[in-house]
């Protein structure tokens, strides 16, 4: 006869493995990049109706306002006094720097033509990741990212018609903004929630975005259309919080510069949405170009540094 302790057999502990949390990870700075890729369009929807100031500040008070609200929800802490300086970093670049600049270039550029800054930013990030936190990816990672940014540059410059246009300044300043944010924000995801990551710097924000949108409002004539709103609406909740939210989890998850070679895939995404959601028109050379981005994801995602 079997006793009670022998006849039971112990129930089985759920345990997350970390291929598991890899591919968790992969998944939301994959929704990140996704939510990322309308940017562009949705500011250019926004620009129907928003003066480049107003769009910017607004849409950074509206996100910090879901922040805030979200943060008082959860009771969560105030961040202690040593991550105050990386939140500083986060919201100049990715909550200012990157929407004012991309915002004031896409008053005179496509935006297939600005997405140029995109398919430079994970090779950006990877290589101040690299200098900020001492990330050394393997030879096959940097050949691969290389690979994957030179087919993106030469796919959107090709889109534009190979000629540069001011904007590019602007371009590239976000760039430079973005990748410091990035990687700063993919630092703290590490030591405090992703989403709070964001949402604290948004918050950080306030004393500036508020005046800045009534200064700006009062300047800039607003017309509210269907598109306007739309657009402000999604560059606000979609790519200033959601995404960013998903996006600094899955960093936290399976590193900045893995994280960093998803947003491969963001121009190519963004120029779908601009013929579904703008009217513009590729050419042949998309699918050609999103299979080397594919591979190169690929790639970059097996590669160990």
């Amino acid at each position: 006869m079997k006793t009670q302790s022998s006849a039971i057999a112990p129930a089985p502990i759920a345990v997350s493995t970390p291929s598991a949390s890899r591919s968790a990870g992969t998944l939301q700075a994959a929704l990140g990049v996704v939510a990322f890729s309308l940017t562009f369009p949705a500011t250019a929807w926004g620009l129907e109706g928003f003066g480049p100031w107003s769009l910017v500040a607004v849409r950074s008070v509206l996100a910090a306002l879901i922040a805030g609200g979200c943060l008082l929800a959860v009771g969560a802490r105030v961040p202690a006094r040593r991550h105050w300086a990386g939140l500083a970093v986060v919201a100049a670049g990715v909550v200012i720097g990157f929407p004012m600049l991309t915002t004031l270039a896409l008053r005179t550029s496509t935006t297939a033509h600005a997405a140029v800054v995109v398919g430079l930013l994970p090779l950006t990030t990877a290589l101040l990741s690299a200098l900020r936190m001492g990330t050394r990816p393997s030879r096959t990672f940097w050949l691969a990212a290389l690979a994957g940014a030179g087919a993106v540059v030469a796919f959107t410059v090709q889109q534009s018609g190979g000629a540069l246009s001011t904007a590019d300044l602007y371009l590239f300043g976000a760039l430079l903004v973005c990748a410091a944010g990035y990687t700063e924000g993919g630092r703290l995801a590490r030591v405090m929630p992703g989403w709070q990551v964001i949402g604290w710097a948004l918050v950080l924000c306030l004393p500036l975005s508020v005046p800045a949108a009534a200064v700006a409002l009062a300047y800039e004539p607003v017309a509210l259309t269907g598109h306007s709103v739309a657009g402000l609406l999604w560059v606000a909740a979609g790519s200033q919080f959601l995404g960013l939210v998903v996006w600094y989890r899955g960093m936290a998850a399976i590193g900045i510069p893995k994280a960093s070679q998803l947003q491969l895939a963001q121009p190519l995404l963004t120029l779908v949405w601009s013929v579904l959601l703008l009217g513009e028109h590729l050419t042949p050379a998309a699918p050609l170009t999103a299979a080397a981005v594919l591979v190169c994801i690929a790639v970059t995602q097996r590669a160990r540094g």
